[in-house]
């Protein structure tokens, strides 16, 4: 069998970081818990629990922590959790019988994260799969019997456990602010969290913060080098910025390069279109476009814009 550290970080979890470890700490070998600033009894809560408690100065960077968590722990395998999760009962004995019967080259096990689509996430899947379980130690082998070479390409298996996510509140002005700041202090933003930023602010972003990220998602549309599918990821959000703004000479500059682009146009654009023309009265027009999100594309931001809002803003062009 196994053994398995838990490896947590945290910050003012009072009120749900006992519901979390309840259904997983006796699952697991060890408790380690890396709280990044806690002004509440988070830490008091997590000491009935563990004496591998630890402080860590908040750098801003999420991976500074975890890093810093994962350093602490010594057994075979590392399980990460957040204090908004926790596992059924079904799902403990899955975990159970995982443990016992786990082989030793699986070097990451990926579990079902549900229950996003609930919580209005930034996710357009109510399940999907997450790694959770990592091997503290990875063990390089050589493989192939002729051209050897040793294998890079970590062994992950997919179980069927699946962890419940019940946020108590979105995290989404945090994130969209740390995007903000990296995008000002220069940083760059590869395909992975362009593709982040965008999707925060199509699920939940303001006025304001669209007007903020405008100029940045323009760079990244003329940037040499992006993919075709991050630069349509940056349509989406300068076409909406532009909508909100009332600037209907960049709305329609981006939207026709949107659309006059190689790449298959997305939900996002034919929702935004039918957006821009019913508030210009012109409702025929939108509901061609709202038809076009709702039956002949694709999301690639927002589920939303090529479901449930664009059936919503057909309907009301039809009234």
């Amino acid at each position: 069998m196994i053994t398995i550290s838990l490896c947590m970080i945290v910050k003012n979890e009072e009120r749900i970081l006992r519901r979390c470890l309840d259904t997983v700490a006796d699952l697991v070998d060890e408790i380690v818990i890396v709280d990044t600033g806690s002004t509440d009894r988070t830490k008091e809560i997590a000491a009935e629990y563990t004496k591998d408690l630890y402080d860590f100065v908040w750098t801003g960077n999420f991976s500074d922590a975890r890093n810093f968590a994962f350093s602490k722990c010594t057994k075979q395998y590392i399980y990460t959790a957040d204090a908004d999760e926790v596992i059924d009962e079904e799902n403990r004995r899955r975990f159970s019988d995982l443990k016992r019967v786990l082989l030793p080259e699986i070097e990451i096990v990926q579990m079902k994260y549900g229950n996003q689509l609930r919580f209005s996430t930034i996710y357009n899947f109510d399940e999907e799969y997450r790694p959770k379980l990592y091997k503290r130690l990875r063990e390089f082998v050589w493989e192939y019997p002729i051209h050897e070479a040793v294998r890079l390409e970590p062994v992950i298996y997919d179980s069927d456990i699946v962890i419940t996510h019940l946020p108590e509140a979105l995290h989404t002005g945090r994130d969209i602010a740390a995007f903000e700041k990296m995008v000002k202090n220069g940083g760059y933003l590869d395909k992975k969290l362009c593709g982040l930023y965008a999707r925060e602010l199509f699920v939940s972003g303001s006025k304001e913060q669209f007007a903020g990220a405008k100029e940045y998602f323009k760079s990244v549309i003329e940037e040499e080098g992006r993919a075709p599918g991050e630069q349509m990821e940056a349509f989406c959000i300068v076409v909406r910025a532009c909508r909100f703004a009332g600037d209907t000479a960049e709305f329609y500059k981006y939207a026709m390069r949107a659309t006059a682009s190689d790449e298959e146009i997305p939900a996002e654009i034919c929702y935004e279109l039918g957006c821009f023309y019913r508030e210009q009265g012109d409702l025929r027009e939108a509901a061609m476009w709202f038809y076009n999100a709702l039956y002949e594309t694709e999301s690639i931001l927002n589920k939303k814009c090529g479901g449930e809002l664009a059936e919503e803003g057909l309907k009301a062009c039809q009234r």
